[in-house]
Protein backbone atom coordinates (compact mmCIF):
# COMPACT_ATOMS: atom_id res chain seq x y z
CA UNK A 1 0.00 0.00 0.00
CA UNK A 2 2.76 2.43 0.67
CA UNK A 3 4.23 2.26 -2.54
CA UNK A 4 0.54 2.43 -3.73
CA UNK A 5 0.42 5.96 -2.37
CA UNK A 6 4.04 7.07 -3.32
CA UNK A 7 3.48 6.05 -7.03
CA UNK A 8 -0.21 7.91 -6.90
CA UNK A 9 1.71 10.92 -5.34
CA UNK A 10 4.39 10.96 -8.07
CA UNK A 11 2.20 10.59 -10.83
CA UNK A 12 -0.18 13.45 -9.69
CA UNK A 13 3.03 15.83 -9.60
CA UNK A 14 3.46 15.00 -12.80
CA UNK A 15 0.37 15.52 -13.91
CA UNK A 16 0.42 19.25 -12.95
CA UNK A 17 3.53 19.71 -15.76
CA UNK A 18 3.52 19.51 -19.37
CA UNK A 19 5.90 17.55 -21.48
CA UNK A 20 7.99 21.01 -22.33
CA UNK A 21 7.93 21.89 -18.32
CA UNK A 22 8.46 18.44 -16.94
CA UNK A 23 12.49 18.27 -17.31
CA UNK A 24 14.98 15.62 -16.53
CA UNK A 25 17.57 18.09 -18.67
CA UNK A 26 19.02 21.67 -17.55
CA UNK A 27 21.11 23.48 -19.75
CA UNK A 28 24.99 23.51 -18.10
CA UNK A 29 26.26 27.00 -17.85
CA UNK A 30 29.82 25.46 -18.88
CA UNK A 31 29.22 24.85 -22.00
CA UNK A 32 26.66 26.27 -24.44
CA UNK A 33 27.47 27.11 -28.54
CA UNK A 34 29.39 29.48 -31.26
CA UNK A 35 32.98 29.95 -30.18
CA UNK A 36 34.61 33.29 -32.33
CA UNK A 37 36.61 31.84 -35.77
CA UNK A 38 38.96 33.76 -37.54
CA UNK A 39 37.36 32.71 -40.78
CA UNK A 40 37.41 35.13 -43.35
CA UNK A 41 34.07 36.83 -43.04
CA UNK A 42 30.57 36.11 -40.85
CA UNK A 43 28.78 36.11 -44.73
CA UNK A 44 31.29 33.19 -45.80
CA UNK A 45 30.30 31.04 -43.43
CA UNK A 46 26.85 31.52 -43.59
CA UNK A 47 26.70 30.82 -47.23
CA UNK A 48 28.10 27.32 -45.75
CA UNK A 49 25.16 26.73 -43.43
CA UNK A 50 22.85 26.66 -46.40
CA UNK A 51 22.91 23.62 -46.83
CA UNK A 52 23.06 22.81 -43.46
CA UNK A 53 19.41 24.43 -42.73
CA UNK A 54 18.04 22.25 -45.61
CA UNK A 55 19.43 19.48 -44.47
CA UNK A 56 18.18 20.36 -40.50
CA UNK A 57 14.82 20.68 -42.21
CA UNK A 58 14.93 17.32 -44.28
CA UNK A 59 16.16 15.80 -40.86
CA UNK A 60 13.44 16.60 -38.16
CA UNK A 61 14.87 19.26 -36.72
CA UNK A 62 11.50 21.91 -36.55
CA UNK A 63 11.89 25.01 -35.78
CA UNK A 64 9.40 27.98 -36.19
CA UNK A 65 9.88 31.89 -35.96
CA UNK A 66 13.31 31.92 -36.32
CA UNK A 67 16.01 31.68 -39.27
CA UNK A 68 19.77 31.07 -39.19
CA UNK A 69 21.64 34.83 -40.22
CA UNK A 70 24.05 37.27 -39.36
CA UNK A 71 24.51 40.91 -38.09
CA UNK A 72 27.65 42.92 -38.01
CA UNK A 73 27.51 43.48 -34.51
CA UNK A 74 26.66 40.10 -33.19
CA UNK A 75 27.90 37.59 -36.17
CA UNK A 76 26.15 34.93 -37.04
CA UNK A 77 23.42 33.39 -34.75
CA UNK A 78 19.52 32.30 -34.13
CA UNK A 79 17.41 35.54 -34.75
CA UNK A 80 13.27 35.89 -34.59
CA UNK A 81 11.10 36.32 -38.02
CA UNK A 82 8.82 37.33 -36.21
CA UNK A 83 7.40 38.44 -32.61
CA UNK A 84 7.93 35.47 -30.23
CA UNK A 85 6.29 34.97 -26.64
CA UNK A 86 8.04 33.55 -23.51
CA UNK A 87 7.45 29.42 -23.26
CA UNK A 88 7.31 29.06 -26.95
CA UNK A 89 9.46 25.87 -27.99
CA UNK A 90 11.23 27.64 -31.31
CA UNK A 91 13.64 24.63 -32.02
CA UNK A 92 13.20 20.91 -31.10
CA UNK A 93 15.72 18.02 -32.29
CA UNK A 94 15.67 14.61 -31.71
CA UNK A 95 18.01 13.13 -29.79
CA UNK A 96 19.15 10.85 -32.33
CA UNK A 97 20.86 13.62 -34.35
CA UNK A 98 22.76 14.63 -31.49
CA UNK A 99 26.17 13.44 -30.64
CA UNK A 100 26.79 12.91 -27.01
CA UNK A 101 28.83 11.31 -23.89
CA UNK A 102 28.36 10.24 -20.47
CA UNK A 103 31.39 10.88 -18.13
CA UNK A 104 33.29 9.27 -16.10
CA UNK A 105 32.65 6.35 -18.30
CA UNK A 106 31.10 6.47 -21.90
CA UNK A 107 30.11 3.31 -23.63
CA UNK A 108 30.08 4.82 -27.59
CA UNK A 109 29.32 1.42 -29.44
CA UNK A 110 30.57 2.53 -32.76
CA UNK A 111 33.69 4.07 -31.61
CA UNK A 112 34.78 1.03 -29.72
CA UNK A 113 34.20 -0.97 -32.92
CA UNK A 114 35.50 1.39 -35.54
CA UNK A 115 38.89 3.32 -33.53
CA UNK A 116 39.58 1.52 -30.56
CA UNK A 117 38.80 -2.38 -30.36
CA UNK A 118 42.17 -2.82 -29.47
CA UNK A 119 41.55 -0.99 -26.34
CA UNK A 120 38.09 -0.01 -25.93
CA UNK A 121 38.72 1.27 -22.29
CA UNK A 122 41.07 3.51 -23.98
CA UNK A 123 38.09 5.79 -25.38
CA UNK A 124 35.60 4.91 -22.40
CA UNK A 125 37.75 6.66 -20.02
CA UNK A 126 38.75 9.45 -21.87
CA UNK A 127 37.69 13.37 -20.16
CA UNK A 128 34.65 13.82 -22.22
CA UNK A 129 35.64 16.46 -23.94
CA UNK A 130 38.30 14.11 -25.76
CA UNK A 131 35.83 11.26 -26.17
CA UNK A 132 33.31 14.02 -28.00
CA UNK A 133 36.51 14.93 -29.99
CA UNK A 134 36.61 11.49 -30.95
CA UNK A 135 33.31 11.32 -32.66
CA UNK A 136 33.71 14.55 -34.39
CA UNK A 137 36.14 13.63 -35.77
CA UNK A 138 35.17 10.00 -37.16
CA UNK A 139 32.24 11.90 -38.42
CA UNK A 140 33.72 14.51 -39.87
CA UNK A 141 36.56 12.53 -41.28
CA UNK A 142 36.63 8.64 -41.21
CA UNK A 143 32.58 7.73 -41.96
CA UNK A 144 32.61 8.07 -45.68
CA UNK A 145 28.71 8.40 -45.68
CA UNK A 146 28.91 10.54 -42.48
CA UNK A 147 25.66 8.19 -41.45
CA UNK A 148 24.23 8.28 -37.56
CA UNK A 149 21.40 6.48 -36.72
CA UNK A 150 20.59 6.13 -40.64
CA UNK A 151 20.92 9.76 -41.23
CA UNK A 152 23.63 11.42 -42.68
CA UNK A 153 25.45 14.18 -41.09
CA UNK A 154 27.34 15.29 -43.78
CA UNK A 155 25.83 18.87 -43.78
CA UNK A 156 26.28 19.38 -40.18
CA UNK A 157 29.76 18.64 -39.84
CA UNK A 158 30.78 21.55 -43.07
CA UNK A 159 28.46 23.98 -41.39
CA UNK A 160 30.92 23.54 -38.41
CA UNK A 161 34.10 26.14 -37.58
CA UNK A 162 36.88 25.15 -38.96
CA UNK A 163 39.40 27.35 -37.13
CA UNK A 164 39.45 28.96 -34.00
CA UNK A 165 41.19 31.81 -32.33
CA UNK A 166 41.53 30.68 -29.15
CA UNK A 167 44.51 30.98 -26.93
CA UNK A 168 45.84 27.66 -27.07
CA UNK A 169 47.25 29.01 -30.88
CA UNK A 170 48.70 31.87 -29.47
CA UNK A 171 52.42 32.62 -29.42
CA UNK A 172 53.84 33.16 -26.09
CA UNK A 173 54.21 37.17 -27.06
CA UNK A 174 50.59 37.13 -27.28
CA UNK A 175 50.00 35.65 -24.36
CA UNK A 176 52.07 37.66 -22.16
CA UNK A 177 50.27 40.85 -24.05
CA UNK A 178 47.48 39.40 -21.17
CA UNK A 179 49.21 40.85 -18.39
CA UNK A 180 47.91 38.48 -15.96
CA UNK A 181 49.80 35.32 -15.36
CA UNK A 182 46.70 32.64 -14.17
CA UNK A 183 45.38 32.47 -17.91
CA UNK A 184 48.75 32.20 -18.90
CA UNK A 185 49.16 29.22 -16.41
CA UNK A 186 45.82 27.64 -17.38
CA UNK A 187 46.59 27.73 -21.15
CA UNK A 188 49.99 26.23 -20.63
CA UNK A 189 47.98 23.18 -18.16
CA UNK A 190 45.70 23.09 -21.09
CA UNK A 191 48.28 22.40 -24.04
CA UNK A 192 49.91 19.83 -21.68
CA UNK A 193 46.42 17.86 -20.74
CA UNK A 194 45.07 17.96 -24.41
CA UNK A 195 48.81 16.72 -25.84
CA UNK A 196 48.38 14.14 -22.89
CA UNK A 197 45.74 12.90 -23.94
CA UNK A 198 45.99 12.77 -27.49
CA UNK A 199 49.34 10.62 -26.84
CA UNK A 200 47.08 8.43 -24.09
CA UNK A 201 44.56 7.55 -27.09
CA UNK A 202 46.94 7.48 -30.13
CA UNK A 203 49.57 5.03 -28.49
CA UNK A 204 45.97 2.62 -27.26
CA UNK A 205 44.69 2.11 -30.86
CA UNK A 206 46.68 1.97 -34.03
CA UNK A 207 43.30 3.34 -35.95
CA UNK A 208 43.51 6.31 -34.14
CA UNK A 209 46.52 7.40 -34.44
CA UNK A 210 46.26 7.09 -38.18
CA UNK A 211 43.22 8.58 -38.94
CA UNK A 212 43.33 11.46 -36.66
CA UNK A 213 46.42 14.09 -36.48
CA UNK A 214 46.62 15.99 -33.29
CA UNK A 215 45.95 19.25 -35.34
CA UNK A 216 42.10 17.28 -35.82
CA UNK A 217 42.30 16.16 -32.25
CA UNK A 218 42.70 20.01 -31.01
CA UNK A 219 40.15 21.23 -33.64
CA UNK A 220 37.63 18.49 -31.99
CA UNK A 221 38.33 19.37 -28.49
CA UNK A 222 37.90 22.82 -29.36
CA UNK A 223 34.42 22.27 -30.91
CA UNK A 224 33.78 20.20 -27.63
CA UNK A 225 34.23 22.51 -25.17
CA UNK A 226 32.56 25.71 -27.35
CA UNK A 227 29.59 23.61 -28.77
CA UNK A 228 28.54 21.19 -25.96
CA UNK A 229 26.50 21.46 -22.83
CA UNK A 230 25.63 18.96 -20.11
CA UNK A 231 23.22 17.32 -17.52
CA UNK A 232 22.63 14.99 -14.62
CA UNK A 233 20.64 13.46 -16.70
CA UNK A 234 21.39 10.13 -18.38
CA UNK A 235 18.65 8.01 -18.54
CA UNK A 236 16.83 7.21 -21.68
CA UNK A 237 13.79 8.87 -23.08
CA UNK A 238 10.68 8.01 -22.42
CA UNK A 239 9.10 5.12 -23.42
CA UNK A 240 5.30 3.98 -23.17
CA UNK A 241 5.86 0.38 -24.23
CA UNK A 242 6.55 -1.00 -20.29
CA UNK A 243 3.88 1.29 -18.91
CA UNK A 244 1.00 -0.26 -21.31
CA UNK A 245 2.78 -3.39 -20.83
CA UNK A 246 1.97 -3.04 -16.94
CA UNK A 247 -1.54 -1.61 -17.60
CA UNK A 248 -2.22 -4.88 -19.27
CA UNK A 249 -1.05 -6.92 -17.06
CA UNK A 250 -3.02 -5.06 -14.37
CA UNK A 251 -5.96 -5.73 -15.72
CA UNK A 252 -5.50 -8.93 -17.15
CA UNK A 253 -4.58 -9.72 -13.35
CA UNK A 254 -7.72 -8.11 -11.86
CA UNK A 255 -10.23 -9.64 -14.65
CA UNK A 256 -8.79 -13.45 -14.20
CA UNK A 257 -9.35 -12.72 -10.26
CA UNK A 258 -5.40 -13.50 -9.56
CA UNK A 259 -5.72 -10.87 -6.83
CA UNK A 260 -6.51 -7.74 -5.01
CA UNK A 261 -6.46 -4.22 -6.48
CA UNK A 262 -3.95 -3.21 -3.70
CA UNK A 263 -1.72 -6.13 -4.59
CA UNK A 264 -2.09 -5.16 -8.21
CA UNK A 265 -1.11 -1.56 -7.48
CA UNK A 266 1.78 -2.68 -5.47
CA UNK A 267 2.91 -4.45 -8.77
CA UNK A 268 2.45 -1.95 -10.77
CA UNK A 269 4.39 1.08 -8.34
CA UNK A 270 7.55 -1.37 -8.56
CA UNK A 271 7.69 -1.04 -12.46
CA UNK A 272 6.87 2.58 -12.11
CA UNK A 273 9.14 3.36 -9.37
CA UNK A 274 12.21 1.34 -10.74
CA UNK A 275 11.92 3.09 -14.52
CA UNK A 276 11.93 6.74 -12.41
CA UNK A 277 14.98 5.15 -10.22
CA UNK A 278 16.93 4.31 -13.11
CA UNK A 279 16.06 7.66 -15.50
CA UNK A 280 16.02 10.28 -12.77
CA UNK A 281 17.65 8.86 -9.02
CA UNK A 282 20.55 6.92 -10.26
CA UNK A 283 22.35 9.28 -12.65
CA UNK A 284 22.15 11.92 -9.87
CA UNK A 285 23.48 9.32 -6.92
CA UNK A 286 26.05 8.29 -9.28
CA UNK A 287 26.70 11.77 -10.47
CA UNK A 288 26.32 10.80 -13.92
CA UNK A 289 26.88 13.86 -16.45
CA UNK A 290 26.12 13.88 -20.39
CA UNK A 291 27.85 16.36 -22.68
CA UNK A 292 25.79 16.86 -25.58
CA UNK A 293 26.23 18.46 -28.99
CA UNK A 294 22.99 19.46 -30.61
CA UNK A 295 22.58 20.51 -34.41
CA UNK A 296 21.03 24.00 -35.02
CA UNK A 297 20.67 24.50 -31.29
CA UNK A 298 24.66 24.52 -31.23
CA UNK A 299 24.17 28.16 -33.39
CA UNK A 300 22.75 29.96 -30.71
CA UNK A 301 25.26 32.24 -29.12
CA UNK A 302 25.37 34.14 -25.55
CA UNK A 303 24.84 36.67 -23.70
CA UNK A 304 26.12 36.99 -19.89
CA UNK A 305 22.73 38.99 -18.02
CA UNK A 306 19.39 38.90 -19.96
CA UNK A 307 19.31 35.16 -21.42
CA UNK A 308 16.40 34.86 -23.80
CA UNK A 309 16.46 31.36 -24.94
CA UNK A 310 16.42 28.24 -22.96
CA UNK A 311 17.90 24.63 -24.01
CA UNK A 312 16.41 21.80 -21.95
CA UNK A 313 16.22 18.26 -22.67
CA UNK A 314 12.26 17.18 -23.83
CA UNK A 315 11.80 13.47 -21.83
CA UNK A 316 8.69 12.42 -23.32
CA UNK A 317 9.72 13.90 -26.83
CA UNK A 318 12.78 12.24 -26.45
CA UNK A 319 14.62 15.11 -27.42
CA UNK A 320 16.18 18.43 -26.93
CA UNK A 321 14.19 22.20 -27.03
CA UNK A 322 14.87 25.64 -27.94
CA UNK A 323 12.75 27.89 -25.48
CA UNK A 324 12.53 31.25 -24.75
CA UNK A 325 12.09 32.82 -21.86
CA UNK A 326 11.02 36.38 -22.33
CA UNK A 327 9.21 38.87 -25.49
CA UNK A 328 11.52 38.62 -28.39
CA UNK A 329 10.69 41.28 -31.04
CA UNK A 330 11.36 40.75 -34.59
CA UNK A 331 14.69 40.72 -35.56
CA UNK A 332 16.40 40.24 -32.66
CA UNK A 333 18.71 37.75 -31.55
CA UNK A 334 18.04 34.82 -29.26
CA UNK A 335 20.61 34.21 -26.99
CA UNK A 336 21.42 31.17 -24.23
CA UNK A 337 23.84 31.76 -21.47
CA UNK A 338 26.73 29.28 -20.55
CA UNK A 339 26.13 30.11 -17.17
CA UNK A 340 28.04 32.24 -14.10
CA UNK A 341 31.74 32.37 -16.84
CA UNK A 342 34.44 34.61 -16.30
CA UNK A 343 36.19 36.09 -18.84
CA UNK A 344 38.78 33.70 -18.56
CA UNK A 345 37.08 30.89 -19.32
CA UNK A 346 35.05 32.46 -22.36
CA UNK A 347 38.44 33.54 -23.53
CA UNK A 348 40.28 30.15 -23.27
CA UNK A 349 37.38 27.94 -24.61
CA UNK A 350 35.15 30.76 -26.40
CA UNK A 351 37.68 32.68 -27.85
CA UNK A 352 35.82 36.14 -26.73
CA UNK A 353 36.01 38.75 -23.79
CA UNK A 354 32.48 40.24 -22.36
CA UNK A 355 32.55 43.57 -21.59
CA UNK A 356 31.71 44.34 -17.68
CA UNK A 357 30.91 40.46 -17.41
CA UNK A 358 29.49 40.14 -13.85
CA UNK A 359 31.32 36.71 -13.34
CA UNK A 360 34.61 37.92 -13.62
CA UNK A 361 36.98 37.11 -11.14
CA UNK A 362 40.96 38.05 -10.52
CA UNK A 363 43.28 36.41 -9.29
CA UNK A 364 45.66 38.02 -7.29
CA UNK A 365 49.31 36.42 -6.37
CA UNK A 366 49.07 34.41 -3.12
CA UNK A 367 49.38 36.28 0.39
CA UNK A 368 53.18 35.01 0.58
CA UNK A 369 54.21 36.91 -2.11
CA UNK A 370 52.47 40.31 -1.03
CA UNK A 371 55.02 42.67 0.37
CA UNK A 372 54.66 42.91 3.72
CA UNK A 373 56.44 45.59 4.58
CA UNK A 374 54.06 48.31 2.34
CA UNK A 375 50.94 46.73 3.71
CA UNK A 376 52.52 47.17 7.23
CA UNK A 377 52.56 51.03 5.85
CA UNK A 378 49.08 51.24 4.32
CA UNK A 379 47.44 50.14 7.30
CA UNK A 380 49.47 51.76 9.78
CA UNK A 381 49.97 48.34 12.02
CA UNK A 382 53.19 45.62 12.36
CA UNK A 383 52.71 41.90 11.84
CA UNK A 384 52.96 40.10 15.13
CA UNK A 385 56.14 37.68 15.22
CA UNK A 386 54.98 34.23 14.32
CA UNK A 387 51.81 35.30 12.42
CA UNK A 388 52.94 34.58 8.83
CA UNK A 389 54.24 30.98 10.43
CA UNK A 390 50.86 30.01 11.73
CA UNK A 391 48.94 31.47 8.75
CA UNK A 392 51.35 29.68 6.38
CA UNK A 393 50.73 26.00 8.58
CA UNK A 394 47.00 26.61 8.02
CA UNK A 395 47.39 27.22 4.47
CA UNK A 396 46.51 30.89 3.84
CA UNK A 397 49.53 31.84 1.69
CA UNK A 398 48.94 29.47 -0.94
CA UNK A 399 51.84 28.00 -2.23
CA UNK A 400 55.04 28.98 -3.44
CA UNK A 401 55.08 30.49 -6.86
CA UNK A 402 57.87 28.26 -8.51
CA UNK A 403 56.93 24.86 -7.99
CA UNK A 404 55.98 21.90 -10.60
CA UNK A 405 52.58 22.71 -11.69
CA UNK A 406 51.36 18.92 -12.02
CA UNK A 407 49.13 17.21 -13.65
CA UNK A 408 45.22 17.98 -12.89
CA UNK A 409 42.33 16.38 -14.11
CA UNK A 410 40.85 19.51 -14.08
CA UNK A 411 42.01 21.71 -17.11
CA UNK A 412 40.96 24.84 -15.94
CA UNK A 413 42.80 24.28 -13.01
CA UNK A 414 44.77 27.98 -13.31
CA UNK A 415 44.68 29.14 -9.52
CA UNK A 416 47.03 25.99 -8.59
CA UNK A 417 49.28 28.29 -6.24
CA UNK A 418 46.49 29.20 -4.27
CA UNK A 419 46.34 32.71 -5.53
CA UNK A 420 43.93 35.11 -3.94
CA UNK A 421 40.37 35.51 -5.73
CA UNK A 422 38.69 38.66 -6.51
CA UNK A 423 35.09 37.95 -7.85
CA UNK A 424 33.05 41.11 -9.18
CA UNK A 425 30.15 39.73 -7.59
CA UNK A 426 31.35 39.08 -4.11
CA UNK A 427 34.43 41.35 -3.81
CA UNK A 428 37.47 39.69 -1.87
CA UNK A 429 37.70 35.68 -0.76
CA UNK A 430 35.80 36.17 2.86
CA UNK A 431 39.07 33.58 3.56
CA UNK A 432 41.75 36.38 2.56
CA UNK A 433 39.92 38.88 4.87
CA UNK A 434 40.21 36.53 7.67
CA UNK A 435 43.67 35.62 7.27
CA UNK A 436 44.02 39.69 7.17
CA UNK A 437 42.58 40.53 10.16
CA UNK A 438 44.96 37.82 12.11
CA UNK A 439 47.99 38.82 10.36
CA UNK A 440 47.24 42.82 10.98
CA UNK A 441 45.72 42.43 14.86
CA UNK A 442 47.38 43.61 17.47
CA UNK A 443 48.74 41.83 20.07
CA UNK A 444 45.49 42.24 22.50
CA UNK A 445 43.16 41.44 19.50
CA UNK A 446 45.45 38.06 19.08
CA UNK A 447 45.37 37.46 22.74
CA UNK A 448 41.53 38.03 23.12
CA UNK A 449 41.47 35.88 19.37
CA UNK A 450 42.94 32.92 21.20
CA UNK A 451 45.76 32.99 19.39
CA UNK A 452 43.22 31.44 16.62
CA UNK A 453 42.79 32.44 13.18
CA UNK A 454 39.37 30.52 13.22
CA UNK A 455 38.12 33.45 15.47
CA UNK A 456 38.49 35.91 12.66
CA UNK A 457 36.24 34.58 10.86
CA UNK A 458 34.16 37.36 12.01
CA UNK A 459 34.74 41.03 12.20
CA UNK A 460 36.56 41.46 15.93
CA UNK A 461 36.62 45.59 15.99
CA UNK A 462 36.44 48.82 13.87
CA UNK A 463 39.88 49.20 14.38
CA UNK A 464 40.90 46.14 12.73
CA UNK A 465 38.52 45.78 10.32
CA UNK A 466 39.88 48.76 8.99
CA UNK A 467 43.09 47.90 8.86
CA UNK A 468 43.04 44.50 7.62
CA UNK A 469 40.94 46.23 4.75
CA UNK A 470 43.20 48.79 3.85
CA UNK A 471 46.08 46.16 3.74
CA UNK A 472 43.92 44.44 0.94
CA UNK A 473 43.73 47.87 -0.65
CA UNK A 474 47.65 48.56 -0.79
CA UNK A 475 48.09 45.23 -1.94
CA UNK A 476 45.51 45.33 -5.17
CA UNK A 477 46.56 49.09 -5.68
CA UNK A 478 50.31 47.59 -6.03
CA UNK A 479 48.90 44.41 -8.67
CA UNK A 480 47.16 47.12 -10.76
CA UNK A 481 50.53 49.65 -10.59
CA UNK A 482 52.82 46.85 -11.72
CA UNK A 483 50.94 46.23 -15.17
CA UNK A 484 52.90 47.52 -18.02
CA UNK A 485 49.53 49.97 -19.31
CA UNK A 486 47.52 51.39 -17.50
CA UNK A 487 43.57 51.28 -18.11
CA UNK A 488 43.85 54.65 -20.22
CA UNK A 489 46.65 53.58 -22.21
CA UNK A 490 44.67 50.33 -23.51
CA UNK A 491 41.75 51.88 -24.02
CA UNK A 492 43.14 54.06 -26.48
CA UNK A 493 44.83 51.06 -28.27
CA UNK A 494 41.70 49.88 -28.81
CA UNK A 495 40.08 52.84 -30.32
CA UNK A 496 42.98 52.86 -32.57
CA UNK A 497 42.41 50.05 -33.79
CA UNK A 498 38.71 50.03 -34.31
CA UNK A 499 39.62 53.16 -36.29
CA UNK A 500 41.67 51.53 -38.97
CA UNK A 501 39.54 51.32 -42.17
CA UNK A 502 41.42 47.20 -42.27
CA UNK A 503 39.72 44.45 -40.37
CA UNK A 504 41.29 44.26 -36.87
CA UNK A 505 43.30 41.08 -35.99
CA UNK A 506 41.62 39.01 -33.69
CA UNK A 507 44.37 37.86 -32.03
CA UNK A 508 45.81 41.72 -31.40
CA UNK A 509 42.80 42.66 -29.95
CA UNK A 510 42.02 39.93 -27.68
CA UNK A 511 44.32 40.20 -25.35
CA UNK A 512 43.84 44.28 -24.86
CA UNK A 513 40.18 43.37 -24.19
CA UNK A 514 40.69 41.03 -22.02
CA UNK A 515 43.16 42.91 -19.57
CA UNK A 516 41.67 45.81 -19.71
CA UNK A 517 38.15 43.97 -18.48
CA UNK A 518 40.68 42.68 -15.63
CA UNK A 519 42.30 46.10 -14.71
CA UNK A 520 39.18 47.67 -14.53
CA UNK A 521 37.36 44.55 -11.80
CA UNK A 522 40.57 45.57 -9.84
CA UNK A 523 40.01 49.14 -10.30
CA UNK A 524 36.37 48.69 -8.52
CA UNK A 525 37.15 46.50 -6.17
CA UNK A 526 39.90 48.74 -4.83
CA UNK A 527 37.08 51.54 -4.83
CA UNK A 528 34.51 49.24 -2.84
CA UNK A 529 37.97 48.35 -0.06
CA UNK A 530 36.70 52.18 1.77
Amino acid sequence: MALTLCLLALLSQGAAFSPSTLRAWTSHPLEAVKTASPESSTSSRLKRTKGFVDWAKDSGINYAGIELSSTESSGLGLYATQSLKPNNIIVSVPTSLTLSVEAPTDYNTAMEKNLFSSNPKAYRNAPWWASLAVQINYYDKINSMNDKAGVSIRSWMESLPRKYDTPIHWSDDTLKALQYNPMMEAVALQRRKWKMTYDDLANASKEFASSITYEDFVWGCETARSRAFSGAYSGSAFNPVPYATVLFLVAAYLGLGMGTIEQAANGAALVVCGSILKDFVLPKLLKVQKYVICPFIDMANHVGVGMSGNVAFEYFSDGFSLSTLKDVGKGEEVCIQYGPRNNDQLLQYYGFVEKGNVHDVYILPPIREWDISSLESACGRKVGVGRLEKLDRAGLLGRESNIQLGDSSNDEAANQIGGVVLTRATGIDPAVLQAMRALVSSDDEWANAGEAIGNFAEQSSPENERAAKLAIKKAMEMELESKPTSIEEDENLIKLMNAKNDSVDVEELLPIMFRLEKKKLLKEAIGNMY
